[in-house]
């Protein structure tokens, strides 16, 4: 620009920021600067008009620009697996189960790939689409990640697998049974009681394949469930205790102590004997060891159960949970239908007598389900 203005051009009063900056309404008298209260506020504005048009110019902001949406990351293809009916599910749970089978891994360690990827390529771990199943359950039934993970690693991973020591407990079915059922129970929750049937027909059903174990667990919020579970052990002494389970269970509103009497006298039981041992601390010890093994164990309420050393999860199938038992080890057992999973927080047992003290130790592997080193 020449160094002579045009005629009618603003000369420049002050700069800001290197830039010339004109207004008429500046004062002579003021020596070409504007009142302070103004010239703040016009300052400000300046300002905040530069901002504006810097922000406002393209590819200037922090959002995504025309180029990355055009490489936006693709939706997960829709996972189908043969032999996994996922035609109740919706459209969100079907993407999560997809998702969470595409994510974690095979039960075996020996296959360290997918759900997903072990089923589809067919690898050689028979436990993948059981387990594809397994998972699909939990999303059925409204879990979320958290609780689907866990109680999936709980189920396959070799972590979940606890050690349960039969310890001279009441015992019905083979000593060498491949499967063993360790339960937690209270005689006076009703919960156990809607179970007990259940597992009475699951035993009989694989009467070859499964032994019960019962475990004293009585809760302080049951006035009754100490002397019934005094009761249960005093039977056990004279060769009675699961017929004195079955007879419990079945009259769980009637656990006053003449009621006991008059179990044990329709049992055949020596009555006085019946009286002392109730009251003998073995039996009191017995009680407060089986107790603090469920505390170890970190169980949360009656009836809980343990399969082969793994705490079974209610809101799974107890016909396909013992299914996958039996074909892990070998066994081709019937399916023991009619035994909803429902039902099942965790379960117990009856019939039967009282086994001898043993060292068995249901966590131990199938094949040697006895012995605990």
């Amino acid at each position: 620009m020449s160094s002579r203005m045009r005629a009618g051009a603003q000369s420049p009063r002050f700069t800001m920021s290197g830039a010339a900056v004109t207004d008429p309404r500046l004062s002579p008298q003021l020596g070409g600067k504007l009142p302070p209260g103004r010239m703040g506020f016009k300052a400000l504005t300046l300002g905040m008009i530069g901002l504006l048009s810097v922000f406002g110019s393209a590819g200037s902001t922090c959002g995504k620009s025309t180029a990355e949406d055009a490489t936006k990351e693709k939706p997960a293809p829709e996972v189908n697996l043969e032999g996994v009916d996922t035609s109740s599910l919706t459209p969100r749970e079907k993407k999560e189960w997809g998702q969470y089978v595409s994510e974690f891994l095979s039960p075996c360690q020996s296959v360290p790939v997918p759900i997903s990827q072990c089923v589809q390529e067919k690898r050689a771990c028979s436990k993948c689409l059981p387990a594809a199943k397994y998972v699909l359950r939990g999303v059925k039934d409204g879990m979320t990640r958290d609780q689907i993970e866990k109680s999936y690693k709980g189920r396959f991973d070799p972590s979940g697998v606890k050690n349960v020591p039969i310890d001279g407990s009441p015992v019905k079915g083979p000593d060498n049974a491949p499967i063993t059922i360790v339960e937690f129970a209270d005689f006076e929750c009703p919960h156990c009681g809607e179970v007990a049937p259940l597992l009475d027909k699951l035993q009989e059903q694989h009467k070859n394949d499964v032994r019960m174990v019962f475990k004293f667990y009585p809760l302080p919020g049951h006035p009754h469930a100490d002397i019934a579970a005094r009761a249960a052990i005093a039977a056990m002494n004279q060769g009675k205790f699961w017929e004195m389970h079955h007879t419990l269970f079945a009259n769980q509103r009637h656990l006053e102590q003449t009621d006991l009497d008059s179990y044990a006298k329709d049992l055949g039981l020596e009555v006085s004997r019946f009286h002392a041992d109730m009251q003998a601390a073995a039996t009191a010890d017995r009680i407060a060891k089986d107790h603090k093994l469920g505390e170890d164990l970190q169980i949360q309420g009656t009836p809980t159960i343990f399969i082969n050393g793994r705490m079974f999860d209610g809101r799974q199938d107890l016909n396909e949970w013992i299914a996958l038992e039996e074909q892990n080890i070998g066994t081709s057992g019937p399916t023991a239908s009619g035994v909803p999973a429902a039902a099942l927080a965790s379960g117990p047992a009856s019939g039967g007598s009282a086994a001898p003290p043993s060292t068995a130790d249901a966590g131990k592997p199938a094949s040697d389900a006895g012995a605990k080193k």
